[in-house]
């Protein structure tokens, strides 16, 4: 397994953090700007990583771009938009080889440093200062086919509605992409706009995976990030309400043939690691595994559901569990997901389902060391958590979790809202 993250501090609110294992032929580093969402921003920032990755003052088209990536060993560039609780991660990365491979003795490492601080820091502009139009409007247009594509993923679309319900007016309820009708507003003006208040109030997270030496990669870093100016903000994660004062139930109908059962719940769990990791395993052993309550009970024994899933955001604390069902199925489906909820707070559940659901978790937990990309997410969020667990230890920490332990957390379940889409009448009669 990786090693432990090495964070240190090289600028107002930037930090410079590495993770070294030798398992790996490559490295991977990537900078992330860490922003509160909010409706207005959010597609106005989606749109930079994309358009940076485009070239930079040095390399400004795609071959002169190109030619210096296959120089460096065929490294690739990537762009990425998360969301993290109510938080958006605008990220440009770089992946190549390491030092050791490199024929002639190349500095591959600090290459692609540099190159990856030329595409961050100094994009290419045009005569008046700002991002080229034709770079902005073909991102610009992939932006918004992303986010009109989220409807044509039903299930998807669903979670993120009663999402949007639960949290109403709170930043974990926007999306990451945004909404379409800010994204049609982009202009090289106003993403360029975007891109500069993101060095100036982001927090910004470099990060180096990898099997290498990170020294080169944080002097170049550190060189490159020293002229800024900074009037950045520190993050803390956004606390939600603990426990669901009533249920709301909201129903939404469209062109499809399989309804799509959603229910919000909240957890109660804020502080206590104990707590989130008790959380977790109660999530799993309720929907998160084939041989969960939902799985064998809902989908199985009754035949309530096409699927039927439960998952556990850590950085919210909150709890969906998502099914795909026929319409005259919902109110016998949400009432056996709330019996079975039930169930695990009575303790009806065996000591070998509680450990199969352990095995599992940790060896999911274990996959997240099989890719630098999955190493370096992991201690993303463990950063903007403000914890440095690797999965090793969090591995011990699942397998401390106790009987006791799962039933209070669910216990401290409670429903908030019901998310219900479903066809028109006349395609649920078949016409």
């Amino acid at each position: 397994m990786g090693k432990r993250l090495i964070r240190k501090e090289i600028g107002d609110k930037i930090h410079f953090s590495s993770i070294i294992d030798e398992k790996f032929k490559h490295n991977r580093l990537s900078v992330n700007f860490v922003t509160p969402l909010s409706r207005e921003t959010a597609s106005g920032n989606a749109v930079v990583p994309f358009i940076l990755r485009k070239g930079c003052r040095e390399y400004p088209d795609f071959t002169a771009l190109n030619e210096k990536l296959s120089e460096l060993y065929g490294a690739a560039l990537h762009a990425d938009v998360s969301k993290y609780s109510g938080y958006q991660v605008i990220e440009v990365s770089i992946r190549g080889i390491d030092d050791r491979f490199a024929l002639c003795g190349e500095d591959i490492t600090g290459a692609c440093a540099q190159l990856l601080a030329s595409v961050a820091l100094d994009p290419k502009l045009d005569e008046n200062g700002v991002f080229h139009k034709e770079d902005v409007e073909s991102e610009k247009q992939y932006i918004i086919d992303t986010i009109e594509s989220l409807i044509n993923e039903k299930r998807g679309y669903a979670i993120s509605q009663c999402m949007q319900f639960m949290c109403k007016g709170e930043p974990v309820a926007v999306r990451r992409y945004g909404y379409r009708a800010e994204a049609e507003k982009i202009t090289p003006e106003s993403a360029f706009q975007a891109y500069q208040m993101l060095l100036k109030t982001a927090a910004v997270e470099i990060i180096f995976t990898g099997s290498g030496s990170p020294v080169t990669a944080e002097k170049v870093f550190t060189e490159r990030f020293s002229g800024l100016e900074r009037d950045s903000f520190g993050y803390e994660l956004v606390k939600l309400r603990a426990k669901a004062d009533k249920v709301s139930e909201h129903t939404e109908t469209m062109e499809l043939s399989q309804s799509k059962l959603v229910m919000g719940m909240r957890t109660g769990l804020y502080e206590n690691l104990k707590q989130v990791n008790a959380a977790r395993i109660f999530t799993a052993l309720f929907g998160g595994t084939p041989f969960s309550k939902l799985f064998q009970n809902v989908r199985e024994r009754l035949s309530l559901c096409y699927y039927c899933a439960a998952r556990f955001d850590v950085a919210t604390k909150l709890l969906l569990v998502d099914s795909g069902i026929e319409y005259e199925n919902k109110q016998k489906a949400q009432d056996e997901i709330m019996a079975q909820l039930s169930a695990i707070q009575n303790g009806q559940f065996s000591d070998e389902e509680l450990t199969n659901t352990k095995l599992l978790v940790n060896n999911s937990i274990r996959a997240t060391t099989d890719s630098l990309a999955s190493i370096e997410g992991w201690y993303m969020a463990q950063i903007l958590r403000g914890q440095n667990i690797p999965p090793e230890d969090d591995v011990k920490n699942i397998d401390a979790v106790t009987r006791q332990d799962v039933i209070d957390a669910a216990k401290a379940v409670t429903l908030d809202t019901v998310y219900f889409l479903t066809g028109t009448a006349e395609e649920r009669q078949g016409g």
